[in-house]
């Protein structure tokens, strides 16, 4: 499976291979502040076979021992994807910036409901977990 995007701009694009290893709806807070204020949609993807045209900015807290990268576009701003030292080799990809949102086809699970707010809406029947799963 071919996967494409890029930023709002189109300063920052890429291209994976390879099928999402899972698909996910976060309610932490910390996805509340970069989402704007609702869950964060994201798909793993395997580092492997993702690369991109044109360079991405990165941030990581500096006050946290293993703080998640976070990459994003320097001129406009959209946050593109996340790599976390709790899951070497997979990048977390936010479907907002894929070319066709569309091949998500929705989250699998929904996590970190701890910090979920009331005006957050989680699909029915999927599996639901207060922080990270197992």
């Amino acid at each position: 499976m071919t996967i494409t995007g890029r930023c709002y701009c189109g300063a920052v694009k890429y291209k994976a291979e390879g099928a999402p290893l899972f698909k996910v709806q976060c309610h932490c807070r910390e996805c509340q502040y970069i989402s704007g204020g609702g869950p964060n949609y994201v798909m793993g993807l395997p580092e492997q076979g993702f690369a991109y045209e044109g360079t991405p900015e990165k941030f990581a807290r500096a006050d946290l021992d293993a703080p998640a990268t976070r990459e994003f576009c320097g001129r406009c701003g959209t946050h593109i994807l996340t790599r976390s030292p709790r899951s070497p080799g997979v990048l977390i990809l936010k479907v907002g910036t894929l070319d066709d949102p569309g091949i998500y086809g929705g989250p699998q699970v929904a996590i970190q409901l701890a910090d979920k707010q009331s005006f957050h809406m989680v699909p029915p029947g999927i599996p639901t977990f207060e922080r990270f799963p197992g």
